[in-house]
């Protein structure tokens, strides 16, 4: 017989059929949460906070490390790869070689065994920002070149000058570039799925709205800020830069215009960096405007385009690690010492000692001594005589700037140029700051009798004269082939001055020179 069900019951089995959707709805409510706290604690760990390669070896990380200035200027590592496809015509010479593609720039590439170059040049290095893999300059960039002799192998030193970097080049490109349709978002977009793999369906919005607009604008506005500049200026040439009115018109805004015309060219070859140690307290730079190696490698820092205004862009260990490496580099010895004609070494020694030395320091054998009375001290421009320009493009209101905005505190503003140690004095040429000496032999002649014009870009040394191969060129002629010609008439590129040495009998000077050639 079949119990009767009360009214109590007949009401809680009622209940329970309306809680169990509700209960099922609860339930995939949070399910469904969970889902959504998952990807969106995914997309926050792929798309926020930073991570760069360590380098176990100081030469690794000199050539690769970041410094930062990935994340104030970097471009996105797949557009970097990018480019040589969308700008064939800019590329392919260096392509068809087998040559890494960016070496049509001057960039520098190792090699793996079997003879291809790395992906990416030396002093390019890496850092992934919320979720974006960027590359950018570092310090090698700029000091890092090769040598060779007649029909040998390439040879690369870190800390020399970068002999081969068409810095000037690139960035004539890269502002262009910003202004073709093939850096438009949605075709650029295009593009790099089809090449290097389809993007995730949430990559691909942010990399369509927010990653590749950002990349064009950033590059438009440097465009606008660096382009009336770049126009007035006459083009680098291989080996050298612009230092600090790019700096200007960038990290402190200011407009062409307000630029004095007397401060418009500054361009000047990049130096070596050999041996910080025993310069600690000298005059440094060009003109002798910093005292301190940290704010002048936090500076050199700023023109790789970190933006110190930016509390957190540096990374300061990656720089002092350099710094502490850089402080004991020593230059390689020069391959003409061993050959040298001894007697001739030690006739030119005594007169470098007697009109050089204390400006200068001297090599002692296999050591630089770093001692003289005028070392790493500011010579007048009235008594040096060399172009001023790079001088005059350091002004007033810019210290005031740089102290103001940057916190530095050791700049000044000096009257002329430093007296620098020589050391590695063979890897360095063309000679006087802005390079507008070809050779050591060049420089012991009167200004009158130096090339008006001469082929840059060549790492084949000159044994005979010291420096590297510079023969003379004729300007507004075709240069051959990764050379350049350079002409000494154009502003800042004057080759008179530093006549020290000029006045010396042929004998002296054929003395002094093979002294000279083993430093």
């Amino acid at each position: 017989m079949r119990a009767s069900v009360t009214a109590v019951e007949a009401a809680r089995a009622g209940r329970r059929w309306l809680t169990v959707p509700l209960t099922l709805m609860v339930a995939l409510a949070l399910v469904l949460g969970l889902v959504l706290l998952a990807a969106v604690a995914v997309l926050l760990h792929r798309y926020s906070g930073e991570s760069t390669p360590h380098y176990a070896d100081d030469v690794s990380h000199f050539r690769y490390g970041s410094i930062g200035a990935d994340r104030s200027s970097g471009l996105p590592y797949r557009v970097w790869k990018e480019l040589p496809a969308l700008f064939p015509e800019v590329f392919r010479p260096t392509l068809e070689r087998g040559d890494g593609a960016y070496a049509a720039f001057g960039f520098l590439y190792e090699r793996h065994a079997d003879g291809t170059p790395y992906d990416l040049p030396i002093g390019i290095s890496r850092r992934r920002v919320n979720g974006v893999e960027l590359v950018w300059f570092n310090c090698a960039v700029c000091h890092a070149g090769t040598w060779r002799r007649e029909g040998g192998e390439r040879v690369i030193v870190d800390g020399m000058p970068s002999n081969n970097l068409d810095l000037h080049g690139f960035i004539r490109f890269l502002l262009a570039a910003a202004n073709d349709d093939r850096l438009s978002p949605g075709p650029l977009l295009a593009r790099l799925e089809a090449s290097q793999g389809r993007f995730g369906l949430v990559e691909r919005v942010l990399w369509r709205h927010v990653v590749l607009p950002r990349v064009r604008g950033e590059l438009l506005l440097r465009h606008v800020r660096l382009d009336p500049l770049l126009a007035v200026q006459p083009p680098w040439a291989p080996g050298r830069v612009d230092t600090f009115n790019p700096y200007k018109l960038i990290q402190f805004s200011v407009p062409f215009s307000a630029l004095d015309q007397a401060e418009r060219i500054g361009t000047s070859d990049f130096p070596s960096i050999f041996l910080q140690r025993p310069r600690e307290g000298m005059q440094l730079h060009w003109d002798g405007n910093n005292t301190s190696l940290h704010e002048r490698n936090l500076s050199a820092a700023v023109g790789a385009g970190l933006d110190l205004r930016t509390a957190t862009a540096a990374d300061h260990a990656a720089i002092r690690r350099v710094a502490r490496w850089l402080l004991d580099l020593r230059p390689p010895a020069s391959p003409m010492r061993g050959a040298a004609d001894a007697a001739a070494v030690a006739r030119g020694r005594e007169v470098y000692m007697r009109a050089c030395a204390s400006c200068h320091g001297h090599q002692d054998g296999e050591r630089y001594v770093f001692e003289g009375g005028r070392l790493g001290r500011v010579e007048p421009i009235e008594r040096i005589g060399t172009d001023r320009a790079r001088l005059d493009s350091y002004t007033q209101e810019f210290l005031r700037q740089q102290r103001a905005s940057l916190g530095f505190t050791r700049f000044t503003k000096t009257d002329g140029y430093a007296n620098q140690p020589l050391d590695g004095l063979w890897l360095r040429g063309p000679y006087l700051h802005n390079g507008s000496v070809p050779t050591l032999a060049d420089l012991l002649e009167p200004a009158e009798a130096r090339l008006r014009a001469f082929l840059r870009g060549d790492d084949t040394l000159d044994e005979a004269r010291g420096g590297f191969r510079s023969p003379p060129c004729t300007p507004g002629e075709p240069a051959p082939s990764g050379r350049f010609c350079f002409d000494t008439t154009h502003p800042g590129n004057g080759n008179a001055g530093h006549d020290y040495g000029t006045g010396l009998s042929r004998a002296e000077k054929d003395d002094l020179l093979a002294y000279l050639r083993t430093f």
